[in-house]
């Protein structure tokens, strides 16, 4: 499942106007955001296929190899009914959202899917929105506090990142690396296991071992783990450039990631640790700082000018679903049920 979670705020120019896009700086992103998640698919798999090589020869790594690929055939992703009982999230029929579902066709129709993904209500006050699915069975999940909170061309950007997400295949892309580091895993696993039983006859001088693949077998889960988290923040960018493609309206997600962006210091936490907060390591995130995004969906843009395809126009959808909200009742794992 793909979302957006972002995780600092970041104070917006007031906005006037229609926005068109750049498409130097367009073309710019794009390209390094491709390269920059090729890389990262390559080092993943050439880190476990060295792992393989290293532990077994080159039979291993072709037996690896043929592993992963069979496993990511036969696995497909998880059906997007499942996952949206998972959170309790119920489906939202075109007549109780018409507007949000005309907004989709126009969206999916721009995007180039046959397609529209379902739309599910999800009963929670904060603020999200996530994807799962593939490109012939897709859902995405509104939460009411989205509704309730975001204006129309901010609900368009999030609508047209979740889209992109579907786009771009992203929840297979994933779950491809997932297969991965979790191979890099248990073979990291087999060969301190070889280590350990070698161990005696290396205190014994009766064995020598080549210690710097020694130490990149054991580091070898944690630099997959960290390849992993950045190809997702990779994806993530790549889905909000798609996002502003889409509706021709960058700064419109900009604005829906700063409403997202949850209080930095709660009036709890200020009693009992007024000093300030140390923010995650940026390389322990799924999501790349929110900074760093609306300066990328800003830069795409030309402020005060106009579009000739603006996306469709409705009225005030906050209190779409008010009327009846049902609340989550929360699990101790995190989720609502």
């Amino acid at each position: 499942m793909r979302g957006i979670m972002p995780h600092r705020i970041v104070e917006l120019e007031p906005v006037t106007g229609n926005t068109i896009m750049e498409p130097a700086t367009y073309l710019q992103h794009k390209i390094k955001n491709t390269l920059q998640s090729l890389l990262l698919i390559i080092s993943l798999g050439g880190l476990c296929a060295w792992l393989a090589w290293f532990l077994g020869g080159l039979p291993m790594a072709v037996a690896t190899a043929l592993v992963i690929l069979i496993s990511y055939q036969i696995n497909p992703v998880a059906s997007p009914e499942w996952a949206m009982r998972l959170f309790r999230a119920r489906r939202l029929s075109p007549n109780e959202a018409p507007d949000l579902y005309r907004l989709m066709a126009q969206l999916t129709r721009r995007a180039g899917l046959e397609q529209i993904p379902q739309l599910y209500y999800l009963p929670s006050d904060v603020m999200n929105a996530f994807t799962t699915g593939d490109r012939r069975n897709a859902a995405i999940a509104i939460s009411d506090g989205l509704l309730r909170r975001m204006a129309w061309r901010e609900m368009a950007g999030v609508l047209a990142h979740e889209l992109m997400h579907v786009v771009n295949q992203d929840t297979r892309l994933m779950a491809f690396a997932d297969l991965t580091s979790r191979v890099t895993g248990f073979l990291s696993m087999i060969g301190q296991l070889l280590l350990l039983v070698n161990l005696p006859l290396m205190l014994f001088g009766q064995t020598t071992l080549p210690w710097i693949p020694i130490l990149l077998l054991l580091v070898a889960p944690t630099l997959s783990a960290l390849a992993q988290l950045a190809l997702s923040r990779s994806r993530e960018y790549e889905a909000d450039l798609g996002a502003a493609k889409l509706t021709g309206d960058p700064l419109g997600l900009a604005s829906a990631l700063n409403k997202l962006e949850p209080p930095r210091h709660r009036l709890l936490e200020r009693l009992l640790h007024p000093g300030p907060r140390i923010p995650d390591p940026s390389l322990l995130r799924t999501h790349p700082p929110t900074d760093d995004r609306v300066a990328r969906l800003m830069a795409l843009t030309h402020l005060g000018s106009t579009t000739s395809d603006e996306v469709l126009s409705a009225s005030d959808i906050r209190n779409l679903l008010a009327h009846n909200p049902y609340r989550p009742r929360w699990h101790r794992n995190g989720m609502w049920y």
